[in-house]
């Protein structure tokens, strides 16, 4: 599956910054799943989510070391504030410090085992670990919640893991399923179509390829996806056009080498 290998990478990179959409903004999920509103938030509360939508922002921009320092004050406003632990855990993965990323999520849970921010966070921290079977079932935990509006980013994080796992018609299921809750996810789209290619549904791998195609998200990877299903369909002229674009757009890009030499099945 090395045409997933791109989109992988980048993947891994746009779900860390999207685990950030839920807990950094908006004040936090009680047990009982009640949205507390900002009316209800106590001051140390409201202290400590200020501090971490800042440190969402130097996070964002890569300035960990900031991000961290927003971190502590967060924190010492409001120890027990699920959304710092949570993104605490992010920065120091994006450190590559395991350990206290694993003892961040780990207390966001301990503090709030339902909150799906923190079960999609970590899920996602065990996938990289390798731990398959823990990140599903964390995954499948933030899905069960009913107010979880990261529905499709974390079926999207689900398949990934999936697809790494080479659980391919596990993957294509939650792939399918998050790409029809957010059909404009570039990597969605990709990494379906290519299984969907690998599977021989072809009109269906045609349609979400060309769709992404026509987009401005389009690449080299997705235009060479997209030659693979027009030529497995025998439709030589799109086939030539997606070639053309290639050709113009990615003159120097390892697919277009891959073209040239009739590599259809690398």
């Amino acid at each position: 599956m090395k045409h997933f290998r791109w989109w992988m990478v980048a993947c891994a990179l746009w779900l860390s910054v999207l685990g950030l959409s839920g807990c950094a903004g908006h004040p936090q999920v009680g047990d009982g799943q009640t949205p507390i509103t900002e009316s209800d938030e106590p001051e140390v509360q409201k202290r400590a989510r200020i501090r971490v939508e800042l440190a969402t922002g130097y996070f964002e921009q890569g300035q960990t070391t900031v991000a961290l320092d927003e971190l502590k004050l967060a924190l010492a406003a409001d120890p027990n504030y699920v959304p710092a632990h949570v993104l605490r855990g992010l920065v120091f993965m994006r450190l590559n410090d395991m350990r206290l990323a694993d003892e961040s999520f780990r207390r966001a849970l301990q503090l709030n085992p339902r909150e799906p921010d923190a079960l999609h966070n970590y899920g996602w921290f065990l996938c990289q670990q390798g731990q398959l079977p823990q990140s599903v079932d964390l995954f499948n935990r933030a899905l069960a919640s009913p107010t979880y509006g990261g529905q499709a980013k974390t079926l999207l994080a689900k398949g990934v893991c999936q697809l790494r796992a080479r659980q391919n018609a596990e993957a294509e299921a939650s792939l399918a399923r998050s790409y029809e809750l957010d059909p404009d996810n570039p990597i969605t789209a990709f990494n379906l179509a290519g299984l969907l290619l690998q599977r021989g549904d072809l009109r269906r791998a045609q349609f979400i390829v060309r769709r992404l195609n026509n987009s401005e998200l389009a690449n080299a990877e997705t235009l060479w996806l997209g030659i693979k299903v027009e030529r497995r369909l025998g439709d030589t002229l799109p086939m030539e056009q997606l070639a053309q674009q290639l050709q113009r757009r990615f003159p120097q890009s390892a697919e277009w080498s891959a073209y040239q030499r009739g590599a259809f099945h690398e």
